[in-house]
């Protein structure tokens, strides 16, 4: 295939890599927003894709947040690119902050109480939903009873809790991404006009010297 890697990283490789890039993730982040400088459009339609893009960490439809992002940005008129990229806000390091905020807000929303031990919980959620699905997965074929404990006890207490609460910190990042995202992708956009016009003038001042000395 034309684009796929001469190089094939092992898994343990592609998990280590996601946990924490090969260039740390302060390079990770500096990339993105480099990619999100250059992406052509208004300003504005970029930073409607980045808002779209952060809100959609805020959901728990994990594995689905790039498909959210592309759809909510095409429902703003918003860049799309801009906002796959801007799902870069949900990674290892911020996901327990968001789930915690996310799940907090959701059970105070709906009135029910969330457990102290938020981390130890929520592993031992996501492991006993992860084991019903498989376990589910192979009752297909293998014609044993189906396991729903588990995966009933995360949508209650995880999943939509956090689905109702990540609403509103959803949109407040959203809205402040939007416009810390403006001023600045405006200003880039004008620095690399004003470059490459003045790359055009070198170039023109460059000819007009060359034609006068023939």
């Amino acid at each position: 295939m034309v684009f796929r890697r001469r190089d094939q990283r092992p898994l343990l490789r592609i998990v280590a890599e996601w946990v924490y890039p090969r260039g740390g993730w302060k390079r990770a982040f500096q990339y993105v927003t480099h990619r999100l400088h250059r992406l052509p459009g208004s300003a504005e339609s970029i930073a409607r894709g980045i808002a779209a893009g952060v809100f959609a960490v805020y959901t728990p439809f994990f594995g689905f947040h790039f498909f959210l992002a592309m759809f909510l940005a095409w429902i703003m008129r918003g860049n799309i690119i801009a906002s796959l990229l801007a799902t870069f806000v949900g990674n290892p390091l911020t996901y327990v902050p968001i789930a915690i905020i996310s799940l907090q807000t959701g059970h105070f929303m709906l009135g029910s109480a969330m457990r102290s031990d938020v981390d130890a919980g929520l592993i031992a959620r996501f492991r006993g939903a992860a084991g019903d699905l498989l376990h589910n997965l192979w009752a297909v074929f293998s014609g044993a009873p189906a396991h729903w404990y588990e995966l009933q006890v995360f949508y209650d207490t995880v999943f939509f809790p956090w689905m109702i609460g990540g609403i509103a910190p959803g949109i407040l990042s959203a809205v402040v991404a939007y416009f810390v995202s403006v001023p600045l992708i405006r200003a880039y956009q004008k620095r690399r006009v004003t470059k490459r016009r003045a790359k055009i003038e070198k170039r023109r001042e460059q000819v007009g010297a060359s034609s006068t000395k023939r």
